[in-house]
């Protein structure tokens, strides 16, 4: 265990009662079916029932309390981190600017007005109003959030892995998709320092894989995105994210995933475990399946991120 491993599981200790009130905390469901199909005491640890429909409340959540009320905030995202970030700020008292792209989508741009932040609409994409809300923070008035770049957000996310090791007497792997780094880090740095040997497996999405190329470079490398159903985890890594380090201190082993694979288990999980869940969250029984012959009588979690999807996309899936 590293040192940043040790201190990133105690800044989660700290910010699982800040965030209590908050947040929902989401059972780890024992698996109705895929577990008897492939030999596994399989569990699923279901963010998809978390408030705002994802993970991202908690880290949210634990950057909002992490400081006094009333602080100038800004932020860029129109997916689940915006929305999080949103209400937590609207719970906390802090005063939030959400930057969105000019094509945001109606229904999310309303959303995320529904908690009372204030919206600029900036650039034709997401990119282009992250570098907005950066240089809004770099002008000195703002703190700028980021989805997973922060150690308090990482701390937030961690918190998963605090209600995993008392809601499962053991757990051999588990599976978490990798997007920027910060639910991964969160939670492996939390079950390598208080776990039994728990072996942390990133799921990275073929099309989108920024994160498991920057830890095989030892640097962040820039990839190309392609379209993915696992949207929620696509684009890059900053450059001096503290992800990377500890990414690459509590992975064991990354299965990277193809975009057929992810839309098979999103099927899987509607049909065998009735459950709908974003792409993202499929992400991670892809890679579970992709080597669960590797696996059998372990007990092992899958921990679905989010249930914030495009019905129009992954309706074909669960359709075929």
């Amino acid at each position: 265990m590293t040192e940043r491993m040790a201190q990133s599981a105690d800044r989660s200790v700290q910010a699982r009662p800040r965030i209590r009130e908050l947040i929902y905390e989401t059972p780890t469901l024992p698996s109705q079916t895929l577990g008897v199909k492939t030999g596994c005491d399989l569990w699923f640890k279901a963010e998809n029932f978390q408030l705002t429909g994802s993970f991202k409340m908690r880290g949210a959540a634990s950057k909002m309390t992490a400081m006094a009320p009333g602080q100038k905030l800004v932020t860029a995202s129109s997916g689940n981190h915006g929305i999080a970030a949103s209400r937590a700020a609207s719970l906390t008292g802090q005063d939030l600017t959400v930057v969105l792209p000019e094509t945001v989508a109606r229904a999310k741009l309303e959303k995320i007005q529904s908690f009372g932040v204030e919206i600029i609409l900036h650039g034709a994409e997401s990119g282009m109003a992250e570098m907005h809300a950066q240089s809004l923070a770099a002008g000195g008035k703002f703190t700028y959030v980021s989805p997973y770049n922060d150690h308090d957000v990482i701390a937030g996310q961690g918190t998963i892995g605090l209600e995993v090791l008392e809601q499962v007497d053991r757990v051999d792997n588990i599976f978490i998709a990798m997007g920027g780094g910060g639910l991964i880090s969160g939670i492996g740095s939390v079950l390598k320092s208080f776990g039994q040997g728990t072996r942390v497996i990133g799921v990275s999405a073929e099309n989108s894989a920024a994160l498991a190329a920057s830890m095989t470079a030892g640097k962040v490398v820039e990839t190309q995105h392609l379209d993915t159903l696992a949207d929620g985890v696509a684009g890059g890594v900053d450059e001096d994210s503290v992800t990377l380090p500890l990414a690459r201190d509590v992975i064991d082993q990354v299965v990277h995933c193809t975009e057929v694979e992810i839309g098979a288990a999103l099927k899987q999980l509607a049909v065998d475990e009735n459950m709908l869940v974003e792409g993202a969250a499929a992400l991670a029984l892809a890679g579970f399946s992709q080597i669960s012959d590797q696996l059998r009588g372990q007990t092992t979690v899958v921990l679905l991120c989010g249930a914030n999807f495009d019905w129009t996309k992954v309706r074909p899936f669960i359709n075929s």
